[in-house]
């Protein structure tokens, strides 16, 4: 493991320790109660800004705003409008994304080689939720009842949405949300984490700018237990979007039952990703680790149950980790660095107290392995790449989420038991192949229990192609044109003509 040296900290504008309000009804304001609570880069421990603190008051005026908003001057904006809206914030967010993803590498460590990446697919989805604006559409339908009755259906907005996102990724987190409520002529309150609110906050500005009108896009910051919690049982929020634990997803679906408003939840995985012997293996070793490894593990669908056929594992295990410890670890505001800090010091200590489970398991960390300390980055969250070897199915390190950068390796031998054990697991959310046999690709895929199943590849990611979990990763969908549908109701309409 290659570790970065101290870099100078780029002073971005809108992480420059000032204060930052909450966005409602088209203005920037202070929290009803007048909390503001703090956010530091976690490569270092400096503060970024101080936020306004929302909570049940700051929802109840966001919605409110919201509800006046889609009942009143957004409710006559017309599909090419929306369109248009969504096409000048795709201008903005490009014109100004390399602040974007510095933004993000900031506020929650991900390295400057990652999310400059996101630039094709955080502009690509806002430019598909633009096309997807005007192809909203019913359908005739010819029904069997005697007389000359004409039925046809509409597509209508579902009204106010509640979106709660993680910190993981807040630029494509926000835009996932915020992207399909404006193309249906829904509105929205957005509520980011708390561990990264700064580029939903500057999105917002940005929104604003491109002349969204004011009410459709709020965003309250806060935490979990406030404001979000406000926002999944308010009475007058039609339709919840959230992305996060499972644990908080059934807490969402129960605080849902007031008034049984929609819920889509994108939430948890412990995916499986399998190497058969006849793999590609110099492709399948970094697709592999940089299938858990890439965002220092903090995504929900990496492919953390890495199964290897029993011919090749001690193989291509041990190349893993010789991978994992040449990959250079440190502030991901150098361009060279590949790993970047956790998001907290609760997350830094979720992940290390799951490498020490994994030891006393009886695992073998072949790499990694505990925290990383040296020069620099001992004020940061950080943990070395680690690959766990020796995995039985029945190990906590096996079967719990852990989002941090930990593979556990485990071996099989028949492919009939393998689908068996990849489908052992509460999630559902992604899966991975690595085989050169067609065939075989097709059958694995179609008998996985995965929302995702990625061949010879892993994340790939396209704003036309759905993404959601089976079993407790949740379900709705987003990317797609499920994705809009999930943000629509559908109405009958009935006409007696003679």
């Amino acid at each position: 493991m290659a570790v970065s040296q101290a870099i100078p900290i780029t002073r971005h504008p809108f992480a420059n320790g000032s204060y930052k309000q909450m966005l409602i009804d088209g203005k920037w304001v202070d929290a009803a109660s007048g909390k503001r609570f703090e956010t530091h880069n976690p490569a270092t421990g400096e503060l970024l800004a101080t936020v306004a603190e929302g909570d049940k008051d700051d929802i109840d005026r966001a919605v409110a705003a919201a509800r006046r908003a889609f009942e009143g001057p957004w409710s006559k904006v017309k599909p090419f409008e929306r369109q248009n809206l969504l096409l000048k914030l795709a201008d903005l967010v490009e014109k100004n994304f390399d602040e974007l993803s510095q933004l993000d590498t900031l506020d929650m460590g991900a390295p400057l080689s990652r999310t400059r990446a996101y630039r094709l697919r955080a502009v690509g989805m806002l430019r598909y939720y633009a096309g997807q604006a005007t192809a909203i559409h019913g359908e005739t339908i010819e029904n069997s009842l005697p007389g000359e009755i004409f039925s046809y259906t509409l597509k209508e907005p579902i009204g106010v949405v509640g979106a709660i996102i993680p910190w993981n990724g807040p630029l494509t987190a926000t835009i996932w949300k915020i992207g399909p409520a404006i193309a249906t002529g829904c509105t929205v309150v957005l509520k980011p984490a708390e561990e990264a609110p700064l580029t939903s906050l500057r999105i917002a500005e940005l929104a604003m700018e491109a002349g969204i009108p004011p009410g459709v896009v709020n965003v309250v910051p806060g935490y979990g237990e406030t404001a979000g919690a406000a926002l999944a049982s308010h009475h007058d929020v039609d339709k919840v979007a959230f992305t996060g634990s499972h644990v908080t997803g059934q807490s969402i679906i129960r605080a849902s039952a007031g008034n049984l408003k929609r819920v889509s939840l994108e939430l948890g995985g412990k995916s499986p990703d399998i190497v058969f012997a006849d793999a590609d293996l110099d492709a399948a070793v970094p697709g592999a680790a940089m299938a858990v490894f890439a965002n220092s593990g903090q995504i929900c669908s990496a492919g953390t149950r890495l199964f290897v056929e029993q011919a090749i594992y001690e193989e291509f295990v041990g190349r893993v980790a010789e991978f994992g410890k040449k990959l250079q670890v440190g502030n991901g505001l150098d361009p060279n660095v590949q790993i970047g800090p956790l998001v907290s010091e609760q997350q830094l200590e979720r992940v290390t107290g799951y490498l020490d489970i994994g030891q006393k398991e009886g695992a073998r960390a072949l790499a990694g392995g505990g925290r990383v300390t040296e020069g620099a980055l001992s004020k940061g969250f950080f943990v070395s790449p680690t690959v766990f070897a020796g995995v039985q199915d029945n190990m906590r390190i096996a079967q719990e989420e852990i989002f941090g950068p930990v593979i556990s390796a485990i071996a099989f031998k028949d492919m009939d038991e393998l689908v068996k054990r990849a489908n052992n697991t509460t999630f559902g959310l992604g899966s991975g192949l690595w085989t050169r046999d067609v065939t075989k690709a097709h059958a694995v895929a179609k008998r996985l229990r995965a929302g995702s199943v990625w061949v010879n590849c892993y994340q790939a990611m396209d704003p036309a192609v759905p993404f959601g979990g089976y079993k407790m990763s949740g379900y709705g969908r987003e990317s797609g044109k499920q994705h809009v549908e999930e943000y629509l109701n559908v109405k009958a309409v009935w006409v007696k003509t003679a």
